[in-house]
């Protein structure tokens, strides 16, 4: 019996960037959510020359809180001579470094600190460090910063606004190595993909099964994936659940072996499976 369905919109672009493959809608603009951390980690990148992998890594992650995800955080914090306290993002199980978004935000603080902005409301809109996010994803996106919607995402800083096809382009540009910092952006989240997200996640299982993709994924049902040879994929479910993200990707890059997810119950037991169809 099919219980539900799950409507997935995608576009792909090829190695110049321009559309090649729509599934739904590809002009469909939604917001980027956590699918934008590699392009808003370009200003950490372009900020530090000593950057170890994990520290990118974790800054372009949502992460679950592992031991060695926390790690690469305090490392961030430390770095920018802030504490837990300077995190904006909010407390889970009562802590900030356990929000999946306290990577990005130990990232905007050491952005601030090389920078000399003040710590203080760096996740607002109007502060330095957000107008100069805001010119990253517009450069990435082939967009001026005028022409992109922008709200509150959930960690409380800003979220964009984007097709699925200028979602992807930004993508391909990534892993094209067209923005300055991409390379060690692509080559943190190559290296460490269980930082990004971790086991089970579409951004990762992805990264895993496929040489040299980079991958990310955000809320509200959305994935973003550049593949080695410069091309790129941006998908968004209609209703917001992430649940068929991987068998739909998996579907476009022709990975059988992901094209199934089997839902578990919990007991760990097989009791359903998500199913993806063209």
């Amino acid at each position: 019996m099919t219980e539900s369905r799950h409507r997935i919109h995608a576009a792909r672009v090829g190695t110049d960037g321009s559309l090649v493959e729509a599934r739904g809608d590809a002009g469909l603009v939604t917001f980027m959510r956590s699918a934008a951390k590699p392009i808003q980690a370009l200003l950490l990148v372009r900020s530090y020359d000593d950057l170890a992998e994990e520290d990118v890594a974790i800054a372009c992650a949502s992460h679950g809180a592992r031991a060695e995800q926390l790690a690469a955080v305090r490392e961030l914090l430390a770095r920018a001579g802030a504490t837990e306290d300077d995190l904006e993002c909010g407390a889970v199980d009562g802590s900030r470094l356990n929000h999946n978004c306290s990577g990005k935000h130990a990232a905007f603080l050491c952005v601030c600190a090389a920078q000399g902005w003040p710590f203080e409301d760096y996740r607002l809109r109007t502060h330095p460090l957000q107008v100069q996010v805001l010119g990253a994803l517009g450069e990435a996106a082939a967009l001026g910063g005028g022409q992109v919607p922008v709200a509150v995402d959930g960690c409380g800083v800003p979220t964009f606004g984007l097709s699925l096809e200028r979602m992807a382009a930004s993508f391909g540009r990534l892993v094209r190595n067209e923005l300055e910092g991409a390379d060690r952006i692509a080559s943190a989240m190559r290296a460490h993909p269980a930082l990004v997200e971790g086991p089970g996640s579409a951004a990762t299982e992805v990264m895993q099964a496929v040489s040299g993709a980079v991958a990310k994924g955000g809320a509200e049902g959305v994935l973003c994936i550049g593949l080695e040879d410069g091309s790129a994929l941006a998908l968004k479910s209609d209703d917001g659940s992430s649940r068929g993200l991987l068998p739909a990707a998996a579907l476009l890059l022709d990975l059988a072996d992901l094209r199934v997810s089997t839902i578990r119950n919990s007991r760990g037991e097989a009791v359903g499976e998500v199913v993806a169809e063209s």
